[in-house]
């Protein structure tokens, strides 16, 4: 029997923008409970709540005061237990985030430690003395900016912090610890979860020696870069080898609750698909990774192939989870506008191009509606990085403002009060009732394609084989036994015709396919056009060679 969660498609969901119950403008867990009947209709098999639990709220949650409640700004226990039941009934998983390479400063664990060098949890952080002229102890930066030790008088040291100041890194080479977050991970296991996605997995372990990190390469004709964080090799202070062992024990727990699931974060520039890879081979550490590879402006057939060919190339038994989007980064229809004849035909070829690729998928809430990035004011902003950066970095607001669920209600249906981040006009007309009323909308197109993929096993748990195309074609076939299918996209605004040979004879493209027609060996796709091409003797190729311009032409 299949593993649910090998080639599922989850559903992000951002709670303070999803749907708001109270009306004081900030989303909810019975918000969300009111709209999870919409997610069990759009096909999706689990859903991820980003973090919920107690939170001074500086980095809107992912700065944890307690690992085993929920902030009041999202209701109760008793509401996420309401949640998990309703979710079930509606046949959905349940994965919620964890935080655990650092905490809030509000944490009692950190308030005890930052007290004294002898109390009972005074290593359970990253504590360093200061170098004999009192600067830190190495050049570690803040992924947020500006150095990565804070000065604490009472310790008269240091203290590590990857993000905000108010975010201190806790010391996993330290047991207690780790025996610490794997409890929280157990209350939480009982209480019915299905899962987690680990927030910056790879974050977790530090070196114990503290030793500075390299400078990272840059060709000299380039200006640096925006944040200082990004002009470092990050070769100490993450991505540590000590961090397989703690993913090992995170797996031994997992293991006593059948049919759940682990999903981990890997940030790392240099590395992330070989980490996402070693973190998941085998059967005795994550089930599945997730890193920034296909979260950033690059587009091209190339790069698609490269990342995914290097997975199984590193971790051939191991397992991804790729998306396009999420809370962290500009939504897809505008980082790739470029690349789109228009934000309809970009996402619709982008969600075809995700469900068709070998790994899980995990959608970013509002992707489905083909929302774009909002465009913030600086007086708008939440973000601490994006206030920080401005305007070079507008930071993550943009993609994080609430879900437009229907234009004829105030805010859009999403609070009887003012959200906490602007729903805006371009939002706001790609609603969920309109778009619902309209068979042609990306929204109706999300659940054919959903509905669709279910009923294929190739593109659910088969093999890839990619064929040898010329940009901007990205062909492949995903392969089970059950049957075999050609998958073909034209990743640019301009229309293209491409060979296919060895194709049974009444092979035809798929009704979700877009912009296609397939006549004799010639396949026509119009701009971001792209098919599905059942073919189920399994010799059915692609070929593509792009025309070189000439002066004449």
């Amino acid at each position: 029997m299949r593993q649910w969660w090998r080639g599922g498609v989850i559903y992000q969901v951002y709670p303070r923008s999803f749907q708001d119950s109270n009306g004081d403008g900030i989303g909810d867990l019975p918000g969300i409970v009111r709209r999870l009947d919409y997610l069990a209709q759009l096909g999706v098999d689990a859903i991820w709540l980003s973090p919920i639990f107690e939170s001074p709220q500086e980095d809107m949650g992912y700065d944890v005061s307690n690992y085993t409640d929920v902030d009041r700004l999202f209701g109760s226990l008793e509401d996420f237990d309401a949640l998990v039941e309703r979710a079930h009934a509606l046949g959905l998983k349940v994965i919620i985030d964890q935080v655990l390479s650092h905490s809030s400063d509000k944490h009692p664990w950190f308030r005890e430690s930052r007290v004294n060098q002898t109390n009972s949890r005074a290593d359970w952080y990253v504590w360093a003395d200061p170098k004999p002229d009192g600067t830190p102890p190495n050049n570690w930066p803040s992924v947020f900016g500006g150095r990565a030790w804070e000065w604490n008088p009472a310790r008269r040291q240091y203290y590590f912090h990857n993000f905000l100041v108010s975010q201190p890194d806790l010391n996993f080479h330290n047991p207690a610890v780790q025996d610490a977050v794997l409890d929280v991970m157990r209350f939480w296991l009982e209480r019915g979860v299905d899962g987690f996605r680990f927030d910056t997995v790879n974050y977790y372990f530090h070196d114990a020696k503290l030793r500075s990190n390299p400078p990272a390469r840059r060709k000299e004709h380039l200006p640096y870069a925006v944040n200082p964080y990004d002009m470092q090799e990050h070769k100490y202070s993450k991505s540590q080898p000590e961090n397989v062992g703690f993913l090992r024990r995170v797996r031994t727990l997992m293991d006593r609750f059948p049919d759940t699931t682990t999903v981990g974060e890997v940030g790392d520039s240099h590395k992330a698909v070989a980490l996402m890879a070693e973190y998941t081979s085998g059967t005795d550490k994550l089930h599945m990774c997730y890193s920034f590879e296909f979260l950033g402006v690059e587009f091209s057939a190339a790069h698609f192939r490269s990342r995914i060919d290097n997975f199984f190339a590193k971790g051939p038994d191991g397992w991804p989870c790729w998306s396009f989007s999420n809370h962290d980064v500009d939504r897809h229809v505008s980082r790739w506008a470029a690349y789109g004849e228009s934000p309809m035909a970009l996402g619709r070829q982008a969600a075809a191009l995700l469900l068709s690729l070998k790994g899980s998928v995990c959608l970013y809430q509002g992707e489905e509606l083909g929302l774009p990035q909002t465009d913030m004011l600086f007086e708008e902003l939440t973000d601490p990085p994006g206030i920080r950066f401005w305007p070079e970095y507008k930071g993550r607001d943009g993609c994080r403002t609430p879900i437009p669920w229907n234009a004829d209600e105030p805010e859009a249906g999403f609070t009887t009060g003012k959200p906490w981040l602007p729903i805006k006009q371009p939002q706001a007309v790609l609603n969920v009732a309109g778009e619902e009323a309209d068979p042609e909308s990306m929204l109706n197109f999300y659940r054919r394609v959903l509905t669709w993929r279910k009923g294929q096993d190739a593109l659910v748990v088969g093999d890839i084989v990619f064929f040898n195309t010329a940009e901007p074609v990205l062909a492949f076939r995903r392969s089970a036994e059950s049957g075999n299918m050609l998958c073909v996209f034209n990743l640019s605004p301009q229309a293209l015709t491409v060979t296919v040979a060895d194709l049974a004879p009444e092979a035809q493209p798929e009704g979700v396919s877009g912009r296609a027609v397939l006549k004799g060996r010639r396949l026509t796709l119009g701009p971001n056009g792209f098919a599905f091409i059942a073919d189920a003797s399994g010799t059915g190729r692609v070929s593509f060679r792009a025309r070189r311009k000439t002066a004449a032409s």
